[in-house]
């Protein structure tokens, strides 16, 4: 139970439980595997730099204008990425609740097509304002961004390295699977495919 509630806090920016970035915070360290505690730490740090980031004020308590601290430009790609998993997370949800996408052993989304039948009713209109186009465009924006934050994960990580990305997708992957919702599609490490029961 308690490392069902780590993973539903990582993945709430991975647009997998449509919670804010405010609400991810993952301390519990149980039942981990070192390298899971490597980049849950990993990305626990990211999370907080993209909430200061959020909350730097600009100006001081004298009125005085405050520029932010300087940040590298993988910094700032990270930050951006976490932004963007953020914005999209209600409407990966939905796409999930539709069987539109399912999360595949590599950490990303695969699309499976927008059948519009079976569309439970809360979704109806959901279902049906969303076009091709659009879905593709937030599908490609989720996958980059979740690339840009794994690649993160290894570089402020001096334990990994860029050799480490086939571990690291595998551990985003087994964390999405984790945290995923009755009948939301899971591919397994041998790429066949299950509807989580």
């Amino acid at each position: 139970m308690k490392r069902h509630a780590a993973a539903v806090c990582l993945f709430c920016a991975f647009g997998l439980a449509g919670c804010t970035l405010a609400d991810v915070k993952v301390n519990v360290a149980s039942e981990r595997t070192s390298l899971e505690n490597q980049i849950l730490g990993s990305y626990n740090s990211l999370s907080e730099e993209t909430l200061l980031v959020a909350s730097v004020r600009g100006v001081d308590p004298l009125g005085r204008i405050q520029v932010p601290p300087r940040k590298s430009q993988e910094q700032q790609d990270a930050i951006a990425a976490m932004q963007v998993l953020s914005f999209h997370a209600d409407d990966v949800d939905a796409f999930k609740r539709l069987g539109w996408v399912g999360e595949d052993n590599q950490g990303l989304l695969k699309p499976f097509g927008l059948t519009r039948d079976k569309t439970p009713d809360e979704l109806k209109d959901f279902a049906a304002r969303y076009r091709q186009l659009e879905f593709d465009s937030v599908l490609r924006e989720v996958n980059a961004a979740r690339e840009v934050v794994m690649r993160r994960a290894i570089e402020t990580n001096a334990q990994l390295t860029q050799a480490d990305l086939p571990k690291v997708r595998a551990v985003f992957a087994k964390l999405a699977a984790d945290t995923s919702q009755p009948g939301d599609r899971l591919q397994s490490p041998d790429g066949s495919w299950t509807v989580k029961r």
